[in-house]
């Protein structure tokens, strides 16, 4: 027998002596295991307040409702309103044991309320844990998500699961940095432009909490008026609050606050920080620490302490509105701080949507705006190309870009970067007959045929591959591109431009900032980066795509795009040049080149007004399977002056493609209703849309109706 295998005077199985001294070291320093949450049999209550009134996160409307338990003795200390807590849910009457409800599963929740005596003559459950003494649900905050899950015919437990981030134990422990004393007033600067920006920025700084849509002039200088804003309101000794679109445009005002107040008066909450640092940044915020936030819309709910402003930036991005129920709008939820906290209130951009319009209309707000002197000096000179242009132009018909497109890009990579904005990303999303423009479709599934790298066919929607393709119409062997992508076009120009850069932006790579040198940078709309010294000149092609969108807020959107582009580039007095494709005579377009998209707000809401249509009017659409649709129609208890329009068939999802939010699944068949109501019954059209979900969920109805308020897009 070897050395080796000679047994270990140490103990056991052989083992060393030193071996064991490391296990048992180990073992001490191991935690104890975690106990379940007991439910507390027998145990004495507190003395004071016996009862706490728990929202459970249950996110269904028919429990949407506070629950009483008991509160024992030992939790008496950190059981205080505002905390989470753990919450046995579900056990019946007969689940009984020494005066104590037992059984049910483990359920998380938010304690609301300390009460005397409870309303429920029964015997109440025990709290089973609480999971943090951090007092993370204020008053402020619980009344705010009440009045948007009201809004939005929404659940209580929905609209606190966007308001409150998952807890992080490792960010409570940690603790907040002391808050810094106010600042100094800022002076007016850029907002000196505007004819009552300084009388603005004055009454920010006074305490006072004046409301306004604001119409910003083109250039860089937007983050630093919104900085300046925040600061005054930050001098007057309350807090402030800034949604922007996207991280971007959060990442420039965080720049901008830094450099005028320096670091630790504001936070910054976005999704890229990662969820410990963002509860980190919320903690801080919920605990006084700091006193102002800048962050996309899940910021809409953070808990700034004695709240003086609002702002919300490009209020007519897609991205303000929430995908998850109940799904509410960044400027609504700030509409309601802004009247609950009585606080200032301020809707920025480029351009103006309706529902700003709206509010300028109703004297709620008043306008911002600078006179059309500095409009002119701020803006870019802008040239259209209409279907007549394009029809004359050789150069058009063969090469898809129009003659001035091309002497415009040449002239201004002589002096920086030029921007060429086209409405779709990729190669070539679809084609048609080059002789009749008949679509070209699938054999198989009729669906649209798209050009890859390599010149392959393929299906947009099965996904197979076409060879042999003719036009069944005219019998035609030639395609040609609807709506050319980015890469396609990025493609062309870097043939067209040899010794010039091209760089590309879109949804799979986002570029923040290029350089100010001449280069080609072909972007989709809402991913354009910003030049150093701003573009030269841009082109906006393919814009009848955006306009001929079966949509309501078609125009809207395309002039909102256009701007947000143009307002990249040099002034007029230095060059800078925009050439937008479409036909000049359209009404966006007109308001592009005379460079005033309020009063295209401002005629689009008389139209609206006069049609009955949102935002004059409160809207709700009602989907799902025909007959369930059908079902709810006839059981839901509309105000008397609301109005049913159909239920029509909406268009299927195709296979294999993305869906939007609150589309029927790949192969089911949908209708939807939309109900309108006037002015002043929209709180009654939400309640009775409430009440007559939150009835077929306790009958246990089988099929889904998805119901929303003031859905984006009602064709």
């Amino acid at each position: 027998m070897s050395s080796d295998n000679e047994p270990g005077d140490g103990g056991a199985d052989g083992a060393p002596p030193e071996q064991l001294a490391l296990i048992r070291e180990s073992v001490r320093k191991a935690r104890a295991p975690r106990a379940k949450p007991r439910t507390w049999r027998g145990a004495a209550l507190a003395e004071e307040l016996p009862v706490a009134r728990v929202l459970v996160d249950k996110g269904v409307l028919h429990l949407d409702r506070y629950f009483d338990y008991a509160v024992p003795a030992e939790l008496d200390a950190d059981a205080q309103p505002g905390v989470r807590v753990r919450v046995r849910f579900g056990a019946g009457r007969h689940r009984v044991r020494e005066g104590r409800r037992e059984g049910g599963g483990l359920i998380d929740g938010f304690l609301v309320e300390r009460r005397a005596e409870s309303d429920y003559s029964g015997p109440l459950a025990a709290l089973a844990q609480v999971v943090s003494p951090e007092r993370v649900l204020s008053e402020e905050l619980l009344g705010l998500a009440r009045a948007v899950a009201d809004r939005y015919a929404g659940s209580l437990a929905d609209v606190l699961q966007l308001a409150v981030p998952p807890r992080s134990a490792r960010a409570e422990q940690r603790p907040s940095p002391a808050p810094l004393p106010p600042p100094e007033a800022p002076e007016a600067g850029p907002w000196g432009r505007y004819e009552h920006g300084a009388a603005f920025l004055h009454a920010l700084a006074t305490g006072k909490a004046p409301r306004a849509v604001w119409n910003a002039l083109p250039g860089p200088l937007w983050s630093e008026e919104l900085a300046r804003a925040v600061a005054a309101t930050l001098a007057s000794g309350r807090g402030a609050l800034v949604v922007v679109p996207d991280g971007r445009a959060a990442a420039r005002v965080d720049a901008a606050l830094t450099g005028l107040l320096g670091a630790g008066r504001h936070a910054l909450l976005t999704a890229d920080a990662g969820p410990e640092k963002r509860y980190a940044q919320w903690l801080a915020v919920r605990r006084g620490s700091v006193r102002a936030v800048v962050g996309t819309r899940a910021a809409m709910f953070a808990p700034v302490q004695d709240l003086g402003l609002v702002a919300i930036w490009d209020d007519g991005d897609d991205s303000h509105s929430e995908q998850h129920a109940p799904q509410p709008h960044a400027r609504d939820v700030l509409l309601l701080r802004a009247a609950l906290d009585k606080c200032a209130f301020l809707l920025g951009g480029f351009a103006c949507t309706v529902e700003a319009a709206q509010l300028v209309d109703s004297g709620w707000a008043r306008p911002l705006a600078a006179g059309r002197d500095q409009v002119r000096r701020a803006a870019p000179l802008v040239r259209t190309v209409g279907d007549g242009d394009l029809a004359r132009d050789e150069a058009a018909r063969a090469a898809r870009l129009p003659t001035l497109a091309w002497q415009t890009a040449r002239e201004g990579l002589r002096h920086g970067p030029v921007l060429v904005q086209v409405p779709r990303r990729g190669y070539a999303p679809r084609l048609a007959c080059a002789q009749c423009r008949a679509p070209a479709r699938c054999r198989h599934c009729s669906g649209p045929l798209q050009g890859q790298d390599a010149g392959v066919l393929r299906c947009g929607w099965c996904g197979r591959e076409e060879s042999g393709w003719h036009c069944p119409e005219c019998g035609g062997f030639r395609l040609r591109a609807q709506v050319v992508g980015a890469r396609r076009t990025a493609e062309e120009l870097g043939r067209a431009f040899p010794a010039v850069p091209v760089r590309t932006s879109g949804r799979e790579h986002v570029l923040d900032t290029v350089p100010g040198t001449p280069a080609l940078v072909v972007s989709t709309p809402g991913a354009e980066p910003v030049a150093e010294g701003g573009y030269a000149a841009a082109l906006l092609l393919d814009g009848w795509a955006m306009l001929v969108r079966p949509d309501l807020r078609a125009g809207e959107d395309a002039l909102r795009r256009w701007i947000a582009a143009a307002s990249l580039v040099r002034p007029q007095s230095e060059g800078g040049t925009v050439v937008v494709v479409a036909e000049p005579t359209l009404r966006p377009v007109q308001a592009l080149v005379r460079w005033d998209p309020v009063g295209h707000a401002v005629r689009e809401l008389a139209e609206r007004a006069e049609l009955g249509f949102p935002p004059v009017s409160r809207m709700a659409a009602v989907s799902g399977t025909p007959a369930a649709v059908a079902e709810f129609l006839a059981s839901v208890e509309l105000p008397p002056d609301a109005e049913v329009l159909g239920p029509v068939p909406i268009p299927p999802a195709p296979p294999g493609g993305s869906r939007r939010p609150g589309a029927p699944p790949p192969g089911e068949h949908w209708d939807r209703a939309l109900i309108r109501v006037p002015p002043g019954s929209g709180s009654a059209l939400a309640s009775a849309l409430k009440a007559a979900q939150a009835a077929r969920m306790a009958r246990g109805s089988g099929e889904p109706v998805r119901v929303r308020i003031d859905p984006p897009d009602i064709g």
